[in-house]
């Protein structure tokens, strides 16, 4: 059974440690958290005093955190991950970042001799807390199967997409998928109430055919019963749709609805909804249209 120090206890790393816990995998915590970092200690975890500490004598360590600059400054330093990690501990890096920082955070591990794995999750918090997480992971597959229980405790899907960096890339792909599926959903459910039909009934109507999806079942019920509380916030999706933006430029390849979709999350971030659940992309269409998507049952 692996020992793994995992660092980041968010809305996403608190219930997959919960996971690895059940799953009878020894885990050491480090969150500048400290409420998160009890409840799991409460639970069975070891807690670590700093990202140094949480990698010592581990067979992998997990960062989860919100973004690539966060990634950087836990692996390097004094107190970082790599000053406490032995050559041969694997380290995997679940945010969500660019593939150009995947690559850097990998020859950061190379030169401790440590593996790396890129490896951005799909499946939201109620995938993280059901253990049904989606993994995309960048890296040599003989150090996935090193730690192959730890992905096995959070997750159903584990795919090697290529070398390091192809975890990014997949998941860059993925969160285009995603957003501009709600956008598309927000879209469609705005006209159906501007035109006088309950938006439930249209879901309803609409879910067994072509245009069922995972994104519609899970988004379109918060929309029209107007809950936003997040699953992931669009804080969360516009950086990582930033990301998206940002490695198209380099790569010269024109996104135009991705686009279209980056200016939509901006203006809701200056509407002071970057806190909600991306299925408020809907209040964006909401206020250009003069409607609110709300179900009469």
């Amino acid at each position: 059974m692996s020992k793994i120090g995992f660092i980041g206890l968010g809305i996403m790393g608190k219930p997959m440690v919960k996971n690895l816990l059940k799953a009878g995998i020894e885990t050491t915590v480090y969150d500048i958290n400290t409420i998160a970092v009890t409840e799991l200690v409460k639970q069975g975890a070891k807690k670590a005093d700093s990202p140094k500490e949480a990698a010592v004598n581990k067979d992998a360590v997990i960062t989860m955190v919100p973004n690539a600059a966060i990634v950087k400054n836990i692996l390097e330093g004094e107190n970082g991950i790599l000053a406490g990690a032995s050559e041969g501990t694997v380290i995997v890096d679940m945010s969500s970042v660019s593939p150009v920082a995947s690559q850097e955070f990998a020859r950061l591990a190379a030169e401790k001799s440590c593996p790396f794995l890129d490896s951005p999750v799909s499946g939201g918090e109620p995938g993280a807390v059901d253990g049904t997480l989606a993994f995309m992971i960048g890296g040599e597959e003989k150090n996935v199967e090193k730690i192959k229980d730890v992905f096995e405790a959070m997750g159903k899907s584990i795919t090697i997409v290529g070398p390091n960096g192809s975890g990014s890339v997949a998941k860059l792909a993925n969160q285009i998928m995603v957003n501009l599926n709600i956008a598309a959903v927000s879209e469609a459910l705005v006209l159906a109430q501007k035109a006088g039909a309950d938006p439930k009934k249209v879901f309803e109507a609409v879910r067994g055919g072509l245009a069922g999806s995972t994104v519609l079942d899970a988004k379109a019920p918060m929309m029209y019963s107007r809950n936003f509380k997040p699953g992931g916030t669009l804080a969360i999706n516009l950086k990582d749709i930033t990301n998206v933006m940002d490695t198209a430029k380099s790569l010269d390849v024109p996104l135009i609805l991705t686009s279209a979709l980056q200016q939509i999350m901006l203006s809701l971030k200056a509407d002071g909804h970057i806190m909600d659940d991306h299925s408020g992309i809907v209040q964006f269409y909401e206020k250009i249209s003069g409607v609110t998507v709300k179900t009469e049952e």
